[in-house]
């Protein structure tokens, strides 16, 4: 069990919305301080075997609810080990998203009339799904009150990383933002809101949580960064995610367009 110097378990979450860095300094950290990363799998993991064929913006409703709910379970399952633990992400993370796209639209990064015309298609069942989003809310925030002993906050400082996958906007992107803030000052958890590069970061996360080093700061980040861009490469090379991007014809994409 890795502690701190004063023999203190550290539970640690790091929060933020896409693009953010999230990955490679949570990595980074873990590889300074020896202390395990845990994690969910991403959605395209995920949507490979529950939703095979599909991307993250051909989804219904339904279907992102089923996404979400797996990678909360992950979440659960990975941080209920004993001892020390840096998450990266949260609980609150996959209701944080839900919520975002019940106000910006369920696929986020689609043209205004197309999500025009999903959101006309959902009326009739859009208060089921707020209702269930705002008990899933509940759930998760008692989840990570539980859970965490404190949060590290990386607001958006970096342009979005555009890789033909993540359906989202820059609302999206900045609504979610907000949401996760907002949710850190409901909570009642310490946190604390860290800017500047990957080495920055990792430096003042360190120092605010009096975390020891077990190698140095610059050679875990070159090794944050060959492990995040090897499990990239590997995602990449899946023949299941080339069938999933494959064009889908015309009929298929309407149909699509018109489930809620």
């Amino acid at each position: 069990m890795t502690t701190n110097p004063n023999g203190e378990k550290v539970r640690l979450a790091i929060s933020g919305t896409y693009s953010t860095g999230k990955s490679t300094t949570t990595e980074a950290l873990s590889i300074a301080t020896g202390i395990p990363r845990t994690h969910a799998k991403t959605s395209r993991e995920i949507l490979m075997d529950i939703v095979p064929g599909k991307l993250v913006q051909e989804l219904s409703a339904m279907e992102l609810i089923k996404l979400g709910l797996r990678r909360f379970e992950e979440r659960v399952a990975n941080e209920s080990l004993p001892g020390s633990f840096i998450s990266d992400g949260s609980v609150v993370h996959e209701w944080v998203y839900g919520e975002a796209r019940m106000r910006v639209g369920i696929n986020p990064g689609a043209s205004w009339g197309l999500r025009t015309l999903k959101k006309a298609s959902g009326f009739r069942v859009r208060r089921f799904y707020q209702q269930y989003m705002d008990i899933y809310g509940d759930l998760t925030k008692a989840r990570a009150r539980r859970l965490y002993d404190a949060y590290v906050h990386l607001p958006v400082e970096f342009p979005m990383h555009v890789d033909g996958h993540r359906p989202v906007s820059e609302e999206f992107r900045l609504l979610s933002d907000e949401l996760l803030l907002r949710t850190l000052a409901e909570l009642g958890l310490p946190y604390h809101v860290v800017r500047g590069s990957i080495a920055d970061r990792v430096a003042q996360i360190v120092e605010l949580f009096d975390l020891p080093l077990a190698v140095s700061i610059p050679d875990a980040i070159d090794q944050a960064q060959d492990r995040v861009r090897a499990a990239t490469d590997v995602l990449e090379s899946d023949a299941r995610l080339h069938h999933a991007r494959r064009h889908k014809s015309l009929a298929r994409r309407v149909a699509y367009a018109l489930r809620y």
